[in-house]
């Protein structure tokens, strides 16, 4: 099977010495997004709203650069500093994913990499040519 990093430029990650994500076969494996600017900066600090669509934006860039799309994902794993954002999430989810939605957990975390980050979203998906129509 056939292993390559994706990657996206600018790369705000670049910094963090990580892959933004892998294509392994037909298969993505997205790294944890939060709302990192291309700069490498955290972007609307106290600001769960923003913060979250900055993530959300962030995979569908990702995705996109390994060949796929938001309505691929088959996995969505959802890190939040506070669980009382999880009826936002589930909207997020109505309105960046479509059916079937892909599996997912949520979890609440202490902290994520900066204490002023809000959400991280990692996923799985298939690559465009993979999906059946």
């Amino acid at each position: 099977m056939k292993v390559s990093s994706i990657n996206i430029h600018p790369d705000p990650y670049k910094a963090f010495h990580l892959s933004q994500g892998y294509r392994a076969g037909d298969l993505l494996f997205i790294s944890g997004q939060t709302a990192i600017g291309d700069d490498g900066i955290l972007t609307s600090i106290g600001d769960f709203d923003i913060q979250a669509e900055k993530a959300f934006q962030n995979l569908e860039k990702v995705l996109k650069a390994g060949g796929s799309s938001l309505g691929n994902v088959i996995k969505v794993t959802i890190l939040l500093r506070d669980m009382a954002n999880f009826s936002k999430i589930v909207e997020l989810r109505k309105r960046y994913f479509t059916p079937p939605y892909p599996a997912d957990t949520i979890m609440e975390v202490s902290s994520l990499y900066s204490p002023d980050a809000l959400i991280e979203i990692e996923a799985v998906a298939v690559v465009d040519e993979a999906v059946e129509k």
